[in-house]
């Protein structure tokens, strides 16, 4: 962890490098989430507070990526993979990273108090907390169990979308964090197949830099056998309907067969099939919560009152 290292040649940062900090991929997955949770909670919101709620999720989600930034500057540095982001290019310095992401994790938390409810910005502070404090800081350089401990804070989108609607959480939202919890260590370890040697120069501890890819194959396959039924508790217990079951069986046989795949993949240079699977474990995703939506949004799947 570095926050005063220098990076060679510095450049002017623009709006765009502020912008990346954000880390908008990953903050469109959970606005998305967040959307979900917000759409399928029981009982009405008003559309500006939903949209405040949306708002403080993706600012909280924006901070958090720039404060792992500003602390993992070193890490980026020396990965192929990070090494373009503003930090390592000049760009921004860490400490101005890390005064930035503060200041927007602090509003966001407190906006979400303010115009939402208490409940939802505690959820959204231990979101922040836990990417920050737990993972970044605490996990991703001691254990290979760093993306499944820390995968907690990318899966809690929905409960503070749903919180934000009822102020409380009940078994559907936990759910869909449970289904996103387990999605994560598949969906980030496919992705760590082909960048092991990216990780193991970073001496990160990633799992196939530590147990070997083997091993990691294994974890992938059996992350996969638990996360694909799952999946489908949703439409058991009401929350999702027709649509969302045929979704999720459809995609689920699609990321099962890949996972199979890449337990069997021999070529280690290419990882083909651990690509196939990242790229379908995001399809999976998008596919499971654009059907939550659309059937809440056209009243195909009303919530069970129990739930």
């Amino acid at each position: 962890m570095a926050l005063t290292a220098s990076y060679g040649d510095t450049r002017a940062a623009t709006v765009g490098d502020y912008f990346a900090l954000l880390k908008p991929r990953v903050m469109s997955l959970v606005i998305f989430t967040g959307l979900a949770g917000i759409v399928a909670a029981p009982g009405d919101i008003h559309p500006m507070v939903a949209f405040s709620a949306l708002l403080c999720i993706a600012v909280g989600a924006g901070a958090s990526g720039a404060l792992n930034m500003a602390y993992d500057a070193d890490i980026d540095r020396i990965m192929t993979r990070t090494k373009g982001r503003p930090i390592p290019q000049g760009a921004i310095a860490p400490g101005e990273a890390l005064g930035f992401g503060w200041t927007l994790s602090v509003a966001s938390v407190a906006l979400m108090g303010l115009f939402v409810n208490l409940f939802a910005a505690a959820l959204l502070a231990f979101t922040i907390f836990f990417y920050v404090g737990v993972y970044t800081l605490w996990l991703k350089r001691r254990t290979p169990q760093n993306i499944v401990i820390g995968g907690l804070s990318g899966a809690l989108p929905p409960a503070i979308g749903w919180a934000a609607v009822t102020g409380d959480l009940s078994l559907a939202p936990i759910v869909l964090v449970a289904i996103i919890f387990l999605w994560t260590p598949p969906h980030f370890w496919a992705l760590s197949l082909w960048r092991s040697e990216d990780y193991a120069r970073a001496g990160v501890p990633m799992l196939p830099v530590v147990a070997g890819k083997a091993a990691t194959r294994r974890q992938i396959l059996a992350y996969t056998v638990a996360l694909i039924p799952l999946g489908l508790v949703p439409a058991v217990i009401g929350l999702g309907g027709p649509l969302y079951l045929a979704c999720a069986a459809l995609i689920g046989a699609w990321f099962a067969f890949e996972a199979v795949a890449v337990f069997f993949e021999r070529d280690e240079a290419k990882e083909p099939a651990a690509h196939r699977l990242f790229g379908v474990s995001l399809v999976y995703m998008f596919a499971l919560f654009a059907s939550l939506i659309v059937e809440r949004l056209v009243h195909l799947a009303p919530v069970a009152s129990w739930i």
